[in-house]
């Protein structure tokens, strides 16, 4: 390749890009003959996958920007040759101007583009996709990721996320086109109304809610999009309004309150908190930027509690399945959530299908006998009652409220229902090991280094089988990943360890899981005190093991 090379395609890219701003960053790093920032601009590009694009903002072809978009947008029309896309974004930067630019080459193309009016939330858009009778869907947005990221993320007609091999073929066409400034741009797309999100409010009346209102909650939408929407759906069903923490309340794209804009991260929800333990809330709900997940906490033992997505996914699974009724019913989740879910379908009878990980997947699951009422990852993703064939973080909010509202009419909390389930399924106990890194090539070599010489034991555990998930297993397509299952020990359950590359941010991410057979007079607080010592010396040996330098 060499500089000449690396000088000869920023040249083409900058004498191509229509915006200002990224035009003069990239002139100004060839003046500098930053020869390293060429290197990693124009050295690889982002990669169009299952998850679309995401990635950093700036010039070059390994970065978001309106070059990258024009050709995703392009490539994305001439694989569908005719029909209609709905557009959708977040309040990220770039957001509008990347729908804008999609819209304009989409109708340039021939086809017939969709603009959702504003910024609004991810599902929103999942939704408008079969509203409409669009033919696919486009939402820009980087999801939970750092304030410098974008992403442009891609539905099928069916209002789920495209699978392979879709993104190959997608993939192929964006890598057919030229010039962006040589592209036929349209101005004939249609802005949508309030219509469509008045549409998706009254689809939501379909949840299963039940009649208990009686919750104060707490809410915050994390600097991101959700909160109108969020506020319009709990008065539209009859709930009282959450109050809203104040300072995270407008959308803002430099999410100013939290190091990560995400509920997962450690310290995100901490002003939600401050305002639930002021106020005496019941329930506190955040949802990530484009409010496609939601997270959950509850008063428990003077404090605050912050559910895990699996909790969480095990309370509105027997929700649903105890409020609906159907041989045909199934029940959804992927190989690295936790296994309760399939114990919960059984006890109900509904079917149960495990899938890879990610809502592409999810909404896949099954075969033309099957309905899926309920979905989803322990990523806090959930989809309850086929709505949108995504996550929705909103439906969720509302369905966790109703919950929360009719255990508490029945002098019970959402502790107390988990407890439940822990007599009668056993306690399936799971936590994460996630390691963030700057070398993304040290991901790859930390599984090579685990699949080439897995570990006979971990933690005073022996590894009773180790499956790559390369190879594929129990009927899924082959993914990159490694699953170990572990002996019981000193009267426990098994164990389970899935590690996996992140699909979306630089991550290396492992999900534990420990199954203790709980009695009906015993202490559940204990066993689950005892299963998160168990789970965190499995988390410490496995971080010795793979011997990853934090990033």
């Amino acid at each position: 390749m060499g500089d000449v090379g690396l000088r000869r395609r920023a040249e083409e890219w900058l004498a191509q890009d229509p915006d200002p701003e990224t035009a003069a960053e990239l002139g100004a790093i060839l003046a500098a003959g930053d020869e390293a920032v060429l290197a990693e601009r124009f050295g690889s590009r982002l990669e169009f996958g299952t998850a679309g694009l995401r990635g950093e903002l700036g010039a070059g072809p390994n970065r978001m920007n309106r070059v990258t978009v024009m050709r995703a947008a392009a490539g994305l029309a001439a694989r569908l040759g005719h029909g209609g896309v709905v557009i959708g974004y977040d309040a990220r930067y770039g957001s509008e101007r990347f729908a804008l630019d999609t819209a304009a080459v989409v109708t340039g193309a021939g086809l017939r583009a969709w603009l959702l009016p504003r910024p609004l939330p991810t599902p929103v858009l999942a939704f408008a996709v079969r509203r409409l009778g669009a033919s696919a869907g486009v939402m820009v947005t980087a999801s939970h990721n750092p304030p410098r990221d974008n992403g442009y993320k891609v539905y099928w007609g069916d209002g789920a996320q495209i699978v392979p091999p879709l993104d190959a073929e997608i993939s192929a066409a964006i890598d057919a086109v030229g010039r962006v400034d040589g592209l036929p741009l349209g101005e004939d797309w249609t802005v949508l109304g309030d219509e469509i999100v008045e549409a998706y409010l009254q689809a939501l009346s379909g949840l299963p809610l039940g009649d208990a209102r009686d919750v104060r909650a707490v809410y915050t939408p994390l600097h991101g999009v959700g909160r109108d929407v969020l506020l319009r759906a709990f008065e539209g069903a009859g709930f009282p309004a959450p109050e809203v923490v104040a300072e995270q309340a407008e959308p803002d794209p430099d999410f100013p309150t939290v190091a990560f804009p995400n509920p997962e991260e450690p310290g995100a929800m901490d002003l939600a908190l401050e305002a639930a333990a002021r106020s005496g809330a019941d329930l506190v709900i955040a949802n990530d930027p484009d409010a496609d997940r939601c997270a959950v906490a509850v008063p428990d033992a003077g404090g605050w509690r912050l559910l895990t997505g699996d909790e969480v996914g095990g309370l509105l699974a027997e929700h649903v399945l105890r409020r609906t009724s159907g041989a045909d019913r199934m029940v959804v989740t992927t190989i690295v959530s936790s296994s309760l879910a399939a114990s919960i379908a059984r006890a109900h009878g509904a079917r149960f299908a495990e899938t890879l990980t990610g809502f592409k997947w999810i909404m896949k699951a099954g075969g033309p006998g099957d309905r899926i009422v309920f979905g989803y990852e322990e990523a806090l993703g959930y989809s309850v009652g086929g709505i949108v064939r995504d996550k929705d973080g909103v439906g969720a909010a509302l369905t966790v409220a109703a919950l929360a509202a009719e255990a508490a009419r029945e002098g019970r909390t959402l502790v107390d229902l988990l407890d439940d389930q822990a007599r009668r399924y056993g306690l399936h106990a799971t936590a994460q090991l996630s390691v963030r890194v700057t070398d993304l090539a040290l991901i790859p070599a930390a599984v090579a280094r685990l699949r080439a010489d897995p570990p006979a034991e971990l933690a005073g555990r022996a590894v009773e089988r180790f499956e790559d998930l390369a190879e594929g297993v129990d009927g899924l397509p082959p993914t990159e990943g490694l699953r170990l299952r572990l002996a019981a020990r000193d009267g426990g359950g098994p164990a389970r360890i899935v590690v996996r590359p992140s699909g979306t941010e630089p991550k290396l991410k492992c999900y534990l899981e420990i199954v203790r057979p709980v009695g009906e007079g015993d202490d559940v607080a204990a066993a689950r005190a005892e299963a998160g010592a168990d789970l965190g010396a499995l988390r410490d040996a496995l971080s010795a093991v793979l011997a990853l330098p934090a990033g």
